[in-house]
């Protein structure tokens, strides 16, 4: 059989979900080699202004797709072909504040038509499958949560790895870290915020490190830093390779993922897998993702998340035990498995039932 997917985010320059639908292409060829998986994407040939509503339909009645799996929210909006639609995240519609308005208007208005077309729904998460049966009034029966992994080149490296990326951009022995795109939802204010607390009401003198490209919506957090005394100890790398990521997770003192909102949270066990110390945000998709191994902070508290950062910076013994923690935490989930459970949906919508 073959099976089309939603190529366009790997058109540009990969975030969690261009990882998202890379990693699980991939990853359902190797599983299953006698089916063909395809990701699709405009082209010359095809109109990318009516791709949805006249390409797209037309080259899945075209290809005789099995099933056409929309990664990004989308879906064709015609056609017979069964669908799969990944839902990541409900950030759009629960926290429209942290998003440029244009954005919320169209996911008010075509993510429940999505949802409603949709034969079958993927979530990252349960929190995410239980708000997208709540606010997009889908039956539960529909919606499978099936979560990421970690990218298998994420691990523990050494400092022969490490040194020359960190001397090349700038890093101090002594960092924390952040990975991420800059937007309102990531928290990167109330972070900058606590990392000033923490240079003022203490007598730790760490590195604040945020690797990741510039989003939306960031002036306020600009300004803050612009007319800050902190602007000298807080480094903005801009969109780093895996490479570089890998060895700035390695050598990190702490990781913080103050987020707002999260569907599941990749960088989280990216990060984990390298053996860095986390702290992130007491809130449902984060804690469902991370469990008891990373430190829990309130990420609207400002105090608090300088006082879980300075907490992890001054105590080793505590490091450790996270970084081992997260370790083993983040070798529970792999592409595999998510492939697995991927296919197994495919085929409960291309047959009518389950194998």
């Amino acid at each position: 059989m073959r099976f089309g997917l939603d190529g366009i985010p790997l058109e540009q320059e990969k975030t969690g979900v261009g990882h998202y639908t890379f990693e699980l292409a991939r990853s359902l060829a190797a599983i299953d080699p006698s089916d063909e998986f395809e990701l699709v994407a405009p082209s010359s040939v095809w109109s990318r202004r009516f791709w949805w509503s006249i390409s797209l339909p037309r080259y899945c009645s075209k290809a005789s797709f099995a099933l056409f799996h929309g990664t990004n929210f989308e879906l064709p909006y015609w056609g017979r072909c069964p669908t799969v639609l990944t839902i990541h995240d409900l950030s759009l519609l629960l926290y429209p504040q942290t998003h440029q308005k244009h954005l919320v208007r169209r996911a008010r208005l075509k993510l429940p038509l999505m949802a409603r077309k949709a034969n079958a729904i993927i979530t990252p998460s349960q929190t995410v499958k239980h708000e997208v049966c709540e606010h997009l009034g889908v039956s539960a029966d529909k919606v499978f949560a099936i979560p990421a992994a970690a990218r298998r080149n994420f691990y523990r490296v050494s400092r022969s790895e490490i040194d020359p990326v960190c001397s090349r951009l700038g890093i101090e022995p002594e960092f924390i870290l952040f990975v991420g795109t800059v937007e309102p939802r990531k928290n990167l204010l109330n972070l900058v915020r606590a990392f000033d607390e923490i240079l003022r009401n203490t007598s730790l003198r760490p590195q604040l490190v945020i690797a990741g490209k510039k989003g939306w919506l960031s002036d306020e957090l600009m300004t803050y830093l612009g007319s800050s005394h902190i602007k000298e100890r807080v480094l903005f790398t801009g969109h780093l390779s895996d490479d570089d990521l890998r060895a700035l997770y390695s050598s990190c003192r702490v990781f913080v993922y103050p987020s707002l909102y999260e569907g599941f949270g990749l960088p989280l066990l990216e990060a984990m897998a390298c053996g860095a110390p986390v702290v992130t945000s007491r809130v449902p998709g984060i804690v469902e993702t991370v469990g008891d191994v990373a430190r829990l902070i309130s990420p609207a508290d400002v105090e608090d998340i300088a006082e879980g950062i300075a907490c992890l910076l001054r105590d080793a013994n505590e490091r450790e035990t996270r970084s081992v923690a997260g370790m083993q935490h983040a070798k529970k989930f792999s592409w595999e498995q998510t492939a697995v459970a991927t296919l197994e949906v495919y085929r409960t919508c291309a047959f009518g039932a389950s194998l």
